[in-house]
């Protein structure tokens, strides 16, 4: 372990924090709504504001994507302020097991363990975390601790790196590009064959493979996926924009025109 650096909070940070908590606090006191919350009832709240927060960053809206961290922020501290108000825990004890699970979690930073790369750090934490689950008498699968309510395609990719972490992984990119190109067959097969629910088997073994194409080539298929929705989107408004109310009477090879012209504008 090299030397630790240890960078003092400023004040204005913790003026920063400081005021949030203040306000979180106020709020819960003062305002109807923020009184009858309860920790399940702000649990769907805080899943609407991070995918708010996915979609500013997918944007690259960065005034946005500052504006979604604080309403994370804003929905964790309430959580933890309702949570207070039930004697479950309090902010402090959050901070807290935070701190000291991240401390747990980096001995290549807080203690003597030594990496050679980003790849061992995570390789690290999923057995660090593995044996948590052990000693609090949880779950001991290599899998657990991806929730089933992720989006399915960062659940695959969560499941990819588990699975990885295990040692149960191709060494390199030939393996999953390989395996890519084994589905796409599959694929083809099961749709000159007709069976519905083959082809939808082989639609998801085809997803799940470019998902783990991606965990190699380091790509997070979840924010390649949803930059992607974005620029369809993008170009597809400027289509409509161009052709207006003869929209639904255009020609495909007059929107497909339109297309290229939105596309070079990028």
């Amino acid at each position: 372990m090299t030397d630790l650096i240890e960078r003092e909070v400023s004040d204005e940070q913790l003026q920063a924090i400081a005021r949030l908590v203040q306000l979180v606090d106020t709020l819960r006191i003062h305002c109807p709504w923020d009184r009858k919350q309860t920790v399940a009832s702000l649990a769907p709240h805080l899943i609407e504001e991070c995918h708010e927060f996915a979609d500013a960053v997918a944007k690259k809206d960065n005034e946005n994507t500052c504006e979604e961290i604080g309403d994370l922020l804003m929905g964790a501290f309430m959580v933890a302020r309702v949570a207070q108000d039930d004697d479950s825990f309090t902010i402090v004890e959050v901070c807290d097991n935070v701190c000291e699970k991240l401390i747990r979690r980096h001995p290549h930073v807080y203690g003597e363990t030594e990496v050679a790369n980003d790849g061992e750090v995570l390789k690290n934490w999923e057995q660090i975390k593995k044996q948590e689950k052990v000693d609090k008498g949880e779950e001991k699968s290599a899998l657990s601790g991806v929730p089933s309510s992720l989006p399915a395609l960062l659940r695959a990719y969560r499941v990819g790196q588990k699975a990885s972490n295990s040692g149960f992984d191709w060494p390199d990119l030939q393996g999953p590009t390989a395996k890519v190109e084994e589905e796409w067959v599959e694929l083809q097969e099961a749709i000159a064959g007709g069976d519905k629910q083959r082809i939808s088997d082989e639609m998801g073994d085809m997803l799940f493979a470019l998902t783990n194409m991606a965990r190699k080539l380091k790509i997070e298929p979840e924010m390649a996926l949803r930059g992607t929705i974005e620029r369809f989107t993008s170009r597809f408004n400027y289509v409509e924009q161009q052709l207006g109310d003869s929209l639904g009477s255009a020609t495909l090879e007059e929107m497909d025109a339109l297309w290229g012209e939105a596309k070079s504008k990028e």
